[in-house]
């Protein structure tokens, strides 16, 4: 059944934004124009009172360091299991089961294996078209320093490719990226996730 709150005129999830490093602001403008009420969180008790969470991109040991050094990780680890999260390019590697190149702590919620910085350099970043399962148009996917996902188990949907690999993943409550979807004009993986937070109210 539909939380009461869903059907108030005007309602709209509130969404937190892991704001540690990388570009939470630009997430935190999409998910406005996606019809939420964007909060940046850089605390454990931050976390309370969040319909959803994303996690955004950045250095991946970085924010773990962070995380653990702020007893942050295991308050991150239950949210994120119990309510929906977004998680791209830095915030997917946090998310996965395993990672390599090299390996490194994570949270495991997403059954899918990540490898680290698989398409290069800062140099190598790109910006690409690909057909994805959100409408007919192509989907504008920018990649910096992307990692790759190698591997996804049997209960994950791959939404989007790029060179036969999975770019754009979803499991249950659980939203992943390789890209960043808040560099780009289009909304469309930010309203799925508004979309996916509210139906989960």
């Amino acid at each position: 059944m539909t939380n009461r709150r869903t059907n108030e005129e005007g309602w709209r999830p509130r969404i937190g934004v892991l704001a540690i490093q990388g570009n939470f602001a630009s997430h935190a403008q999409a998910l406005g124009e996606a019809r939420a009420d964007a909060v940046e969180v850089r605390k454990p008790e931050e976390l309370a009172g969040l319909d959803g969470l994303v996690l955004p991109g950045g250095e991946s040991t970085t924010m773990l360091k962070f995380l653990e050094k702020r007893h942050f990780f295991q308050a991150l680890k239950e949210f994120c299991a119990a309510h929906p999260v977004f998680a791209t390019c830095a915030g997917t590697i946090l998310l996965a089961r395993e990672v390599r190149n090299p390996a490194q702590r994570s949270l495991g919620l997403l059954d899918a294996v990540v490898e680290r910085n698989a398409y290069g350099r800062q140099i190598d970043s790109t910006i690409l078209s690909a057909p994805s399962t959100l409408g007919d148009e192509p989907l504008e996917m920018v990649f910096i320093r992307a990692p790759r996902i190698v591997e996804t188990g049997p209960a994950v949907e791959v939404l989007a490719r790029r060179d036969g690999f999975a770019v754009l993943v979803r499991q249950a409550h659980i939203l992943a990226a390789t890209f960043h979807p808040e560099l780009s004009r289009d909304r469309r993986v930010h309203r799925l996730f508004v979309e996916m937070t509210a139906a989960a109210v």
